[in-house]
């Protein structure tokens, strides 16, 4: 297949933008991407808008009434069926806090699941675990209760059960054990993430020492920024082993801190959702790991009882639009949502327009709304 499009962002680097341009498809895989006229007729022509690598979600909890947690395989593949109307096509599964028993159920169902083979729609990647490791400091919707230091048997547990399946673990390195427990999990070939954590700046470039290669969430429940103090958020502006997630959605970060973030670290900011099971559902109550929240109205963050942010229903295409809303090249923002979140976990076949890749790709509209999304070069959602 031969499509071409009036604009083409290969995500790969100083390319940048091809306008126009084309992009080739046989067998799942990408052959060739270039500016100008095809190489032959095309069999798709695109009469608007941008063409690009399908986008990638590294933190997503759910979504259109899935929470990914509870491990229901018909759940997830409703949600992997709907996602690409977002333009993702490949997610991690994210699971917040809980018992560490329960946890490791948790990951054992969650391999056995992806290993019973792909889900139509959008690729299951693996498993972010987001906790229980976490500070209670900032433990933002997290249930305290259930927080604990990484004790070394905790940490066989989980990294056992999710053999084959946990890519991602998200801890506070500052706690007893933790720069033991990120050297341990990184040795184990995990990306290890510092977030909801009260680590100094110097505690925060220990982790990355230790092997921790990414923050969660940038400037949300962690020590924020100060001239004297610059916490985990300035360590992680200015450390090049850390790459940071960042919920681009004015409830969690406004545009002006978008906008720093990607002038300090544009090569190395990762745009996630950190969607919750209300994600294209009406207003309404539903479940975030097995705790209620809510959505007062259509766009408003999900929040606890008590006020709490409790992740968003953000979804990956308004991310990168709200990005360029907040002053960032486009480019830029499409390579925070396809490549770096693909090279962060080890996925260098994903996230670009280049040979050898698979077919992932969306086409955004002028609006930077999604239209059509393929997975391995099969239209999974849309019309064209």
């Amino acid at each position: 297949m031969l499509i071409t499009a009036p604009r083409v962002i290969p995500a790969t680097g100083p390319a940048g933008l091809l306008s126009p341009g084309y992009v080739s498809i046989a067998g799942g895989r990408i052959t060739g991407v270039g500016a100008g006229p095809p190489p032959g007729a095309p069999d798709l022509v695109l009469d608007a808008g941008f063409l690009l690598p399908g986008l990638i979600d590294l933190q997503l909890n759910g979504g259109y009434g899935a929470d990914l947690s509870a491990v229901d395989a018909a759940s997830w593949a409703r949600l992997a069926v709907r996602l690409p109307e977002t333009g993702t096509t490949a997610f991690l599964a994210t699971f917040t806090s809980a018992p560490v028993p329960e946890l490791a159920r948790t990951l054992g169902s969650a391999g056995e699941l992806v290993a019973a083979g792909p889900l139509p729609g959008a690729r299951v990647l693996g498993v972010h675990l987001e906790g229980p490791f976490l500070s209670p400091r900032r433990a933002g919707a997290h249930r305290r209760e259930w927080l604990v230091a990484p004790a070394p048997a905790a940490v066989g547990d989980l990294l056992a059960a999710g053999a084959g399946v946990l890519r991602l673990v998200t801890l506070a390195p500052e706690l007893a054990g933790g720069l033991a427990a990120v050297a341990r999990l990184a040795a184990a070939g995990l990306v290890v993430s510092i977030g909801h954590s009260e680590a100094t700046a110097a505690e925060t470039a220990a982790a990355a020492g230790a092997g921790a290669r990414m923050v969660t969430h940038l400037f949300n429940a962690q020590r924020p920024f100060h001239h004297r103090e610059p916490g985990v958020t300035g360590q992680a502006l200015t450390d090049h082993r850390l790459t940071c997630g960042l919920i681009a959605e004015p409830s969690h970060v406004s545009p002006v801190a978008c906008a720093l973030a990607f002038a300090a670290a544009s090569a190395r900011i990762c745009l996630v959702t950190d969607a919750v099971a209300a994600a294209g559902m009406p207003p309404g109550r539903y479940l975030l790991g097995g705790q209620d929240i809510t959505v007062a109205s259509p766009g408003r963050p999900p929040r606890l009882a008590d006020g709490t942010l409790a992740g968003s229903v953000l979804r990956m295409d308004e991310a990168v639009a709200n990005t360029v809303a907040a002053g960032v090249a486009l480019p830029a923002a499409v390579a925070a949502a396809t490549r770096i979140p693909a090279d962060l976990i080890g996925r260098p076949d994903l996230g670009r327009l280049a040979p050898a890749a698979a077919a992932d790709l969306t086409w955004l509209g002028d609006d930077l709304r999604a239209r059509a999304s393929w997975v391995a070069g099969d239209l999974v959602w849309g019309r064209v």
